[in-house]
C-alpha cells in the first residue's frame, strides 16, 4: 500500500488518490509539492489571495487551506480528491473555492502556485489567461519533478509572465520563480484549435488540454475507419470522450440514436458539447458527464460503447484507467451490447477485456493499433 501521511511544516494530513483503487501504489502528492511547502514555510509566504494551479489530488490545496486559496485545474477527478481529502482531515469544505479549467479567475492573486501540468499547451493557455490579473508584487512559484519539466518550460514562462530564478533540485523536484514583469507583450492566445475533419465539413474545436488538439489522431482515426453500424433508437456512449469525434460521427451515422459523452477533463466535455452543436444545434440527443468514468451510470442502461482509453492519470502511466472503464462498461451494456476499443498492440487489452466480457474478438488491426468487440 502507498503511503497516505503526508508531514509538512503546516502540519500533517492524511490524503489519498481519487478514485480509490484497491493495493494503490502510488501517493496523493509528490517531491515537488513537500518542497513548496516547505519554501512557503522557510519564506513565511502568507498571502491574502491564493491561486493554487493543477494540483493533483489537493494536497497543495489541504495542506494551505487556512489561506482559502482558489484550486483551478482542468480535472474533476483532482477537484473530487481535494473534496473528499478535505472532508478526511476535517477542514471546513468551503475553505477552497474550485474553478473549473473553462472559467478564469475573477481575482488578482498575490500568490500562485503552479504544478507543472502534462500538458504544456494547457499551461500557456493558462498563463496567458491569468498574466492580465497579475500585478508586479504577485509572487509565482512553478513547481515539478525535474522529467516533467522541459527546456521550453522556461522559455514559456519568460515570454508570458517574466524572469525566472530556479531552485536547486531536491528529491528529484525543482522550484521555479518567476517574476511579474507588467511590460512584456501578451500573446494572442492560441486555443482552442479549429480544424477540419478529414472528409467532412465538421470544424473541430479542441480546448488546450484535449488530447490530438490539432489534427485528428491515429487511434480514433482507425476506429473512425471501422465504425460499428448502428440503427434505430439505440444508446452510444463515447467513453473518455476527448473531443467527442467517436461519438459525433457515430451520431450522424445513425439519426436516432441518442449519444452520451463521458470525461474527467473540463475542457474535454467543453469541446465534445461544442462539437455536436454542429449536428444537433439543441443538444437534445447528447448528455454530457464529468465523471469517474461510468460510476454512476445505471446497470444495462447502453447498447454500445466506443472507447479509445488513455494510459495515464496525470503524469502517471499504466493502464489503471482502461482497465476500470473495462469493468466499468460490462455493468452499464444491456445484454449482447458491445463495447468497441481500440489499442495500442502491445497494451494486450484482448485478454484484460475477457475478466468481464463473454466474448472477446478481433474487429481488424493495422501494425500499430488493434480494434477489439466486446460483447457482454
Amino acid at each position: 500500500m502507498s503511503e497516505t501521511r503526508l508531514i509538512t511544516p503546516e502540519g500533517e494530513f492524511e490524503l489519498r488518490r481519487y478514485p480509490p483503487r484497491r493495493r494503490e501504489l502510488l501517493r496523493a502528492w509528490d517531491a515537488a509539492d513537500e518542497y513548496l511547502l516547505q519554501r512557503l514555510y522557510e519564506s513565511n509566504l502568507r498571502q491574502r489571495q491564493t491561486l493554487i494551479v493543477n494540483d493533483s489530488f489537493g494536497a497543495l490545496a489541504v495542506a494551505l487551506q487556512q489561506l482559502s486559496p482558489d484550486s483551478w485545474s482542468d480535472s474533476w477527478l483532482a477537484h473530487q480528491a481535494l473534496r473528499e481529502n478535505l472532508k478526511r482531515n476535517a477542514c471546513d469544505p468551503d475553505s477552497v473555492r474550485i474553478l473549473p479549467s473553462t472559467q478564469t479567475p475573477d481575482k488578482s492573486p498575490d500568490l500562485v502556485l503552479f504544478k507543472v501540468p502534462k500538458s504544456l499547451a494547457l499551461l500557456e493557455d493558462q498563463l496567458i489567461r491569468l498574466k492580465p490579473l497579475l500585478t508586479q508584487s504577485s509572487r509565482v512559484i512553478v513547481a515539478g519533478m525535474v522529467k516533467t519539466m522541459p527546456s521550453s518550460l522556461w522559455k514559456m514562462l519568460e515570454s508570458i509572465i517574466g524572469p525566472s530564478e530556479t531552485s536547486r533540485a531536491q528529491k528529484k523536484a525543482r522550484l521555479i520563480e518567476v517574476s511579474v514583469d507588467p511590460q512584456l507583450h501578451l500573446p494572442e492566445n492560441p486555443y482552442p484549435r479549429r480544424w477540419t475533419l478529414e472528409g467532412t465539413a465538421f470544424e473541430i474545436i479542441n480546448q488546450s488540454n484535449v488530447f490530438s488538439r490539432e489534427r485528428l489522431d491515429i487511434g480514433t482515426r482507425f476506429l473512425l475507419q471501422h465504425l460499428p453500424r448502428t440503427e434505430g433508437p439505440r444508446e452510444i456512449i463515447d467513453l473518455g470522450c476527448g473531443n467527442g469525434l467517436l461519438g459525433l460521427m457515430a451520431a450522424q451515422q445513425n439519426p436516432e440514436a441518442s449519444l452520451s459523452f463521458i470525461d474527467e477533463s473540463y475542457m474535454a466535455i467543453a469541446s465534445a458539447r461544442a462539437n455536436f452543436k454542429q449536428i444537433d444545434p439543441t443538444l437534445q440527443r447528447a448528455k454530457f458527464y464529468l465523471d469517474d468514468g461510468l460510476a454512476e451510470f445505471q446497470k444495462h442502461a447502453a447498447d454500445l460503447i466506443l472507447c479509445n482509453p488513455p494510459f495515464h492519470q496525470s503524469h502517471a502511466v499504466g493502464d489503471a484507467v482502461a482497465l476500470s472503464m473495462f469493468r466499468q462498461s460490462a455493468i452499464v451494456l444491456r445484454d449482447g451490447g458491445e463495447l468497441w476499443v481500440v489499442g495500442n498492440r502491445h497494451l494486450d487489452y484482448h485478454f484484460k477485456l475477457r475478466r468481464w466480457f463473454s466474448s472477446v474478438d478481433v474487429v481488424t488491426s493495422n501494425r500499430k493499433f488493434v480494434i477489439l468487440r466486446a460483447v457482454v
